[in-house]
């Protein structure tokens, strides 16, 4: 049995942005994705009907999660930091 794919949210926006791109058909840019062509008209579709709201899934946001990062990359740095301090420190006294 086959797992069904799941494609994010920005990458279906992109996917509908080449739809719209002039001398070309949904079933090239279908059959090169590897998408069925259905799926893409949905997802025309979709955008169309409620363009804000289109593809809501069921992740955190974006920027939610890129400012959770950057905490936690800042609570790491200070960590090595003081490690290294530490380990600077502990040598010194040995010698």
């Amino acid at each position: 049995m086959t797992q069904r794919r799941r494609f994010s949210a920005e990458y279906k926006r992109d996917v509908v942005a080449m739809l719209d791109a002039p001398g070309v058909s949904v079933s090239q840019i279908a059959a090169g994705l590897g998408i069925g062509a259905n799926v893409l008209w949905r997802w025309r579709r979709e955008v169309r009907r409620t363009p804000v709201q289109a593809f809501p899934g069921h992740g955190r946001p974006r920027e939610e999660e890129l400012s959770q990062l950057r905490r936690e990359l800042a609570r790491v740095t200070k960590e090595r930091d003081v490690l290294r301090e530490a380990a600077t420190f502990f040598a010194s006294a040995s010698r």
